[in-house]
């Protein structure tokens, strides 16, 4: 390929990412989070009351926790204040709940996604899509196929309507609850959009589901909220891709997650998280698996000026398994604070975390995890893997595992690794034929490549591409 055509495809990618429109709302609230907005985002939303008093004991709850500021080595949350957040943006668009056909959208919305490449992916190979544009999905579709075996793919305002008695059994009740931590809290107050998906027994869903997040507007927060069911031995690969173009003032995003496996069913959860270099990414993610169940969480984390992420599985029956992969990569001024969290409750479970982080220009990756297997889940098994990848002696790169282990008859490994690019590596490369920079990013894709391979090859693309546009210092 030429250099031309090489600069032609970097200015590509990083228009999908980097461009931004002008805020057009049908309804916006004030900055800052009281009971009053509160009321205000329910009614706007025409709620039940138990939804309305739901958010409310969330408000409360936020309001008496602490920010989070003892944990060793955590981010810089200083410069987050809920008062100079807009919690809640209704995009400009006809119908409530989302289009069904992106013809439907307004033009700037709909260019938005263009540029994201969302409809190319539902036509090629997708069972479904969403599509959220600041606080309410916009687009939502499900092929008929996946419908007529009782699949629900809808976003989340109007599951709260037409699927009310299982949101008001799971939503925030067993998994993630408002009292977990601070920000699972807020997100609980003031939540608004994301996906509700149920799988019925014995229903494999064969192609991926697919929702995209975008933020646009300045100083507001996202607080999707995603609700995932897999009946006994159901079978379904959920997809999220997020992003948002870089401004001056901070940016939000504290998302909410939670996952129910069924007993032998399968769900896997990826997640590629491009956020600007403006935005805290602040997110709660929890699934329950039960017996002979399989948790699969596979993420990248970048872009965000500070995240604080660690999915969690708590496996609650004989035989359930978790697997997690994830990879951050940290430039000049963030912090990528991730990792997993596995709580063994049964006998015979088993789980693995495999991470991977990358820093370069004095950036910083840290893997924060904790595997708690509890007293009489015997012949239960964990491996933790920590891989490390740093550009210079200015970036850093911590580990920081913790293991409560209650139960003698388990099989129980960690091990941790950090290096630098090797010189002899990147002379071997360029004897091969290759400069500087493609030797370097020839590197980090073999160190990746446990986590591209377990994504859809459109997906591992633009990972691996977004990570060539870090290195060069090319996104916001």
């Amino acid at each position: 390929m030429s250099s031309d055509q090489d600069h032609l495809k970097e200015t590509e990618t990083e228009a999908r990412f980097e461009f931004k429109k002008e805020e057009s709302s049908a309804f916006k609230t004030e900055k800052g989070l009281t009971e009053e907005t509160i009321r205000v985002i329910s009614e706007d939303k025409d709620e039940p009351e138990w939804m309305l008093e739901r958010r409310l004991r969330a408000l409360k709850q936020f309001q008496q926790m602490p920010m989070p500021t003892d944990w060793p080595g955590q981010p810089d949350l200083s410069e987050v204040d809920i008062a100079d957040i807009v919690p809640y943006i209704r995009p400009d668009i006809e119908t409530r709940g989302g289009a069904e056909d992106w013809d439907d959208l307004p033009e700037e919305i709909r260019d938005t996604f263009d540029k994201l490449g969302i409809p190319e992916a539902e036509r090629n190979a997708l069972s479904g899509v969403g599509a959220q544009y600041e606080s309410e999905i916009v687009y939502q579709n499900m092929q008929e196929q996946w419908e007529e075996k009782g699949v629900v793919f809808c976003d989340m305002d109007k599951a709260v309507q037409e699927h009310e008695e299982l949101v008001k059994e799971y939503f925030m009740t067993k998994n993630v609850p408002a009292s977990d931590n601070k920000f699972a809290a807020l997100h609980g107050a003031i939540w608004s959009g994301g996906s509700f998906v149920y799988v019925p027994e014995d229903v494999t869903v064969q192609m991926p589901i697919q929702a995209y997040f975008r933020m646009n507007s300045e100083g507001m927060g996202q607080f999707e909220h995603t609700l995932i069911i897999a009946e006994e031995n159901s079978e379904v690969h959920y997809i999220e891709g997020c992003s948002a173009p870089k401004y001056s003032h901070f940016n939000l995003h504290s998302g909410g997650v939670e996952v129910f496996v069924g007993e032998g069913a399968h769900v896997q959860y990826s997640t590629v998280q491009n956020w600007s270099k403006n935005t805290y990414n602040l997110n709660t993610k929890r699934a329950i698996v039960e017996k002979d169940g399989t948790m699969e969480w596979v993420s990248g984390s970048m872009g965000s000026k500070a995240t604080m992420l660690y999915p969690s599985s708590v496996l609650k029956g004989p035989g359930a398994t978790d697997n997690h992969i994830t990879i951050a990569f940290a430039g000049e001024g963030q912090n990528i604070d991730t990792g997993a969290k596995v709580y063994h409750n049964a006998p015979n479970t088993k789980s693995t975390i495999e991470s991977k982080s990358i820093s370069k220009d004095g950036g910083r990756t840290n893997y924060r995890g904790l595997v708690h297997i509890a007293d009489g889940a015997e012949n239960s098994s964990t491996s933790v893997e920590c891989d490390a990848l740093m550009f210079d002696n200015e970036s850093t790169s911590d580990t920081m595992p913790y293991m409560e282990i209650q139960e003698s008859k388990v099989d129980v490994a960690h091990e941790a690794t950090v290096g630098k690019i090797g010189d002899e590596d990147v002379f071997y490369l360029q004897s091969r034929g290759l400069d500087d920079d493609d030797a370097k990013q020839m590197i980090v894709a073999g160190f990746i490549e446990p986590i591209t391979e377990e994504l859809p090859i459109e997906y591992a693309v633009e990972l691996n591409r977004l990570i060539e546009l870090e290195m060069e210092g090319s996104l916001g």
